[in-house]
């Protein structure tokens, strides 16, 4: 094997190992080979594919939908969501637990950022978890697993990204995440549920709400439920594309703020801003990195290497998914999702498509994977978020997660060999 076409995986594993960011990592990767391996190809074609990348109509979306998450939680509106998500399952033991998951999948549909709701329900819902006499190893996994749900609930980030890779519908992988995302949260309160009753965490409320109490509250949280229900519809119905939805969401998260529910004021706007660049720069900066790390997979035929291996040696479209889960699960425990889904992609995307395997189930699988990697120890980001967050050590972190992390790789199993499920919406809406 040439030195050539291993030494900038090895050098990018060796910055990953001694925690430089991943971004730069992949940069400076990439720049060892076109410096010291490769004088055929211009530097400056490696540069303006990674500038071309930040100019792409697709990945525009991203800084809209990052934007839309900022506003919502200065409108008010993720205040509302926690409050009627208690009201909903604040009956059962462990009810700040089972908030905590609820929370998370209404805010799915806002945010789309994994890292995003595990910081926001670090801040809000563990301290009040601990005065509830919650373990705060217990508290912080519930948060960092409950976080998976968020990306794969419409408008997902990672869903996004990965369109842009296999050239597939964003509408469709947008449509394919909600069930998903639903049976992720049911596995998640029944962990929640099962744990809480050995444990004798409590209950917040006496006896289950009564539905004129719900019915309040859903009114007062109705502008916020609308929001994924109406970027379904206009994305069903081609009232506008992804990238317009995102900059409608914005809109959308600002008038309800302002003139509804009135808690948005012309001070709020420079924050807002501020954490919607911040935000985005992060996201972006390691999508161009990576652009650039394909440059080198593209000019050593790595893809066409590895899918010719892959179609040669396994034969069985649910070998190769088995195989696949292991491979994500073990690098999402090392590096970034969204990084490791714009790497691996071209990479693994021909043979998937090669075996007749539907881009868009792989695409769900692909994203339930490596986002459950950002939770697992050692290198898991929602890991790091939380447990950095709420002071909890990573040792007592790794006990407690556990039980969450298998349940959703036996989920995780349900989604690889059951296409139709993942499917079902998507079939029966586009």
């Amino acid at each position: 094997m040439h030195p050539s076409l291993i030494i900038p995986v090895v050098v990018f594993l060796v910055l990953l190992f001694i925690r430089i960011p991943v971004a730069y990592s992949i940069l400076i990767s990439t720049l060892t080979y076109f410096v010291f391996f490769n004088d055929t190809l211009p530097m400056d074609m490696v540069v303006q594919n990674v500038i071309a990348t930040s100019e792409s109509f697709t990945y525009l979306a991203i800084p809209f939908f990052v934007c839309a998450g900022v506003v919502f939680n200065y409108a008010g509106i993720s205040r509302r969501l926690f409050s009627l998500a208690e009201l909903l399952v604040g009956h059962y033991p462990g009810a700040l637990g089972q908030v905590n998951v609820l929370a998370s999948t209404m805010m799915g549909g806002l945010s789309g950022s994994a890292n995003a709701d595990a910081a926001m329900d670090s801040k809000i819902l563990v301290p009040e978890m601990l005065r509830h006499g919650y373990s705060k190893g217990f508290s912080t996994a519930v948060t960092a697993a409950s976080s998976c749900i968020t990306p794969i609930i419409p408008p997902g980030i990672i869903l996004i990204m990965y369109a842009a890779v296999s050239d597939v519908s964003i509408a469709k992988m947008f449509l394919a995440g909600y069930i998903p995302g639903l049976l992720m949260c049911i596995c998640l309160m029944l962990v929640v549920y099962f744990v809480s009753r050995k444990r004798g965490y409590t209950a917040t409320r006496e006896k289950r709400a009564s539905l004129r109490e719900i019915l309040h509250a859903a009114r007062d949280a109705i502008w916020a439920l609308f929001l994924p229900f109406g970027l379904l519809a206009g994305l069903r119905f081609g009232i506008f594309t992804p990238t317009e939805a995102g900059s409608m969401s914005v809109i959308y998260a600002l008038l309800v703020g302002a003139f509804i529910y009135k808690e948005i004021t012309w001070k709020d706007l420079w924050p807002i801003v501020k954490e919607s660049v911040e935000g985005t720069a992060g996201v972006m900066f390691i999508i161009a990195a990576a652009n650039s790390f394909s440059v080198y997979f593209a000019w050593e035929r790595l893809p066409m290497i590895i899918s010719e291996w892959l179609i040669s040696s396994i034969t069985s479209p649910a070998v190769l998914l088995f195989l696949i889960n292991i491979l994500l699960l073990f690098i999402g425990c090392f590096f970034d999702g969204a990084a490791a889904l714009i790497l691996l992609g071209p990479l693994l995307i021909p043979a998937v498509q090669a075996m007749g395997i539907d881009l868009v189930h792989f695409g769900i699988v692909a994203s339930i994977n490596l986002t459950l990697g950002g939770i697992t120890p050692p290198f898991g980001g929602m890991m790091f978020v939380t447990t950095s967050i709420t002071g909890t050590r990573i040792e007592e972190y790794t006990a407690e997660c556990l039980p969450f992390v298998a349940s959703l790789i036996a989920l995780l199993m349900v989604f690889t060999y059951t296409p139709d499920l993942v499917l079902l919406l998507p079939r029966l809406l586009s």
